[in-house]
């Protein structure tokens, strides 16, 4: 199994920014791909950013240039920066895993861009 715990979520304005970190209960280069969703009301829930064991990443259209994903080996963690924060990117963020054919969800995080 793997635990998920997402923090760094929070009330921030327009144009600001946010660090959202998910700590793994395992050795995230055992772990194939870790991944950022998030879910705002009445949407689907939709992929954010995405990084691989071998450190290859991908991003929404939306967030490319504004969002980077990144990892610490060493804290089996995996951040997202988020930039220039838009009232749009307002949602409940998730980290999901993919680890021996396995997916796996953390608790998620509010993000909140209001001024």
């Amino acid at each position: 199994q793997v635990q998920l715990v997402e923090s760094g979520g929070g009330l921030v304005q327009p144009g600001g920014s946010l660090r959202l970190s998910c700590a793994t209960s395992r050795s995230i280069l055992s772990i194939d791909i870790v991944g950022w969703y998030r879910q705002a009301p009445g949407k689907q829930r939709e992929l954010v950013a995405s990084i691989t064991s071998g450190g290859a990443t991908n991003y929404a259209d939306s967030v490319r240039g504004r969002f980077t994903i990144s990892r610490d080996n060493a804290k089996n963690t995996v951040y997202l920066q988020m930039n220039s924060l838009k009232p749009e990117d307002a949602a409940v963020y998730y980290c999901k895993t993919l680890r021996s054919g396995i997916y796996y969800w953390g608790q998620g995080t509010q993000v909140t861009v209001s001024s």
